[in-house]
């Protein structure tokens, strides 16, 4: 077993033979996130509100449950058995560095990252890497587990210096296995500046190469992963390197634009997208790599008898969009493989000890529009149309759009402070209450409703994959 590399345009084996990855990340496990396992705001502060409410002891013992039956070897072997070969393992700095003793390895971080690479490499299954939370906050966005809409990772240069040691030493813990394919030093960086995001990965690629000459990287783009117009003739220094994009598109989700039929101006208009972002490294010929995609589901519970219609609507995107990557022969992730119902490939049944338990909070969330990805603020959008009103009255309009515009548009950036940020922080303890008088068997109940065996599979969307995986695989 040898190293995967990255040779011009393609990711290649030992013998020079391509090697198309195709998988999913396993999200929401080592970074949490708030739509992928219920809970409002941040991992951070979801933690410290626990602790609270039962105890140091017990709120180690629920997430460390958690993150034990999240992902096992069943999870490892139905994944193989879609026919996919490759898992992107986002994960927070903080289970390897404390923010009050930085540079200081924690050896504990190690426990359930090591466990299920060793899963996957005993399924035949490739790893990514991806450091998905940064120190100070990466970007202004619930997983970046900041609380705040700054990132202070681009005005901190101490975040930066701590990312780059970090890397570092997992890259000397790691540099001996071949069944990590890579590794994703940051997820979606949103540097307003445009140039530090290519001076941070100046730094953390020498960083990297000191210790570890052998994996492959791979460089999301700035603003979300969709723009590399700082980049310039960097990736002419950077060898064995691949580069991120994430090609969401709003047919996917709520608030589409139109309804999706797989119109020539529907197909022209995601190709042009996926086309735009992956510009830079066509016109150089590098490897790109799409690192995040994929559509969100109606649940029975919010969109009733819609439920159907809308679903096969969104196979519909999916399937578009494969159709676009098969013809490049691209490597993909999907985002994402396990969460409580919204996009996963598994899902938690609704008959677990979690879901009942917060069935009726999981309803509140909803109807407030709590979470930012995928939200339908229907029920609550002439609370906070008063505010966007009031802004763009006593806000020149030259000084409305604030970076990162066009991602975040103004009533975006409402809603991102308003509702997600401090709405969400007065529901934190709300939600912890939910394990007040708990025992430490009912709480390794709760968390073991994550485990495959009480999961439901997205079936049509396995499907999808599975065959688009087999198509490209049997492709010369």
């Amino acid at each position: 077993m040898a190293y995967l590399k990255v040779s011009g345009t393609k990711i290649v084996d030992q013998n020079g033979k391509e090697i198309i990855l195709r998988g999913a990340a396993v999200g929401g496990w080592m970074n949490m996130e708030n739509f992928i396992s219920g809970y409002p705001g941040c991992e951070f502060q979801i933690r410290a509100a626990l602790a609270d409410v039962v105890g140091k002891d017990k709120c180690e013992l629920f997430f460390d449950k958690f993150l034990e039956y999240f992902f096992t070897d069943v999870d490892a072997a139905y994944f193989k058995s879609l026919g996919l070969n490759c898992i992107r393992i986002p994960f927070n700095y903080r289970h390897f560095e404390d923010d009050m003793n930085p540079r200081v390895l924690k050896p504990e971080g190690f426990k359930h990252l090591d466990r299920v690479i060793d899963l996957c490499s005993k399924h035949g299954i490739y790893t990514i890497l991806d450091m998905h939370t940064a120190p100070g906050g990466q970007n202004g966005d619930w997983h970046s587990d900041a609380g705040t809409h700054i990132p202070g990772f681009w005005i901190h240069k101490d975040f930066q210096d701590r990312a780059v040691w970090l890397w570092g030493e997992l890259a000397k813990h790691y540099v001996g296995n071949t069944w990590i394919a890579g590794y994703n030093p940051m997820n979606e960086p949103t540097d307003p500046y445009g140039s530090r995001v290519v001076d941070f990965y100046d730094r953390v690629y020498a960083a990297i190469r000191a210790v570890d000459p052998h994996h492959a990287l791979f460089l999301d783009g700035n603003t979300f992963a969709s723009d590399f117009t700082f980049f310039g003739d960097a990736g002419k220094r950077w060898e064995n390197t691949a580069y991120a994009i994430h090609d969401y598109t709003l047919f996917g989700f709520p608030n589409a634009p139109e309804k999706f039929v797989g119109s020539d101006a529907q197909l022209r208009r995601l190709r042009r997208g996926y086309e735009k972002k992956r510009q830079w490294m066509d016109s150089l010929g590098l490897c790109v790599w799409n690192g995040e995609w994929g559509p969100v589901y109606a649940r029975r519970e919010y969109e009733g008898a819609l439920t159907d219609e809308i679903n096969e609507e969104r196979y519909r995107v999916l399937q578009a969009q494969l159709n676009i990557y098969n013809q490049d022969r691209l490597s993909w992730s999907i985002w994402l493989y396990k969460d409580i119902g919204f996009q996963g490939m598994v899902y938690v049944s609704r008959e677990t000890p979690y879901m009942k338990l917060f069935k009726d909070f999981l309803a509140k969330k909803h109807r407030l529009a709590v979470d930012a990805w995928g939200a339908d603020d229907s029920q609550v959008r002439h609370v906070y149309q008063p505010l966007i009103d009031h802004v763009v009255k006593e806000v020149r309009p030259e000084h409305q759009n604030l970076y990162p515009f066009p991602v975040w548009k103004l009533s975006d950036r409402v809603g991102r402070l308003s509702r997600n940020i401090l709405l969400a922080e007065f529901l934190v303890k709300e939600w912890a209450e939910h394990f007040r008088g708990k025992s430490e068997a009912e709480i390794d109940e709760i968390a073991r409703s994550f485990h495959f065996e009480q999961c439901l599979h997205r079936d049509g969307l396995n499907k999808i994959l599975t065959d688009n995986a087999s198509l490209v695989a049997e492709s010369k």
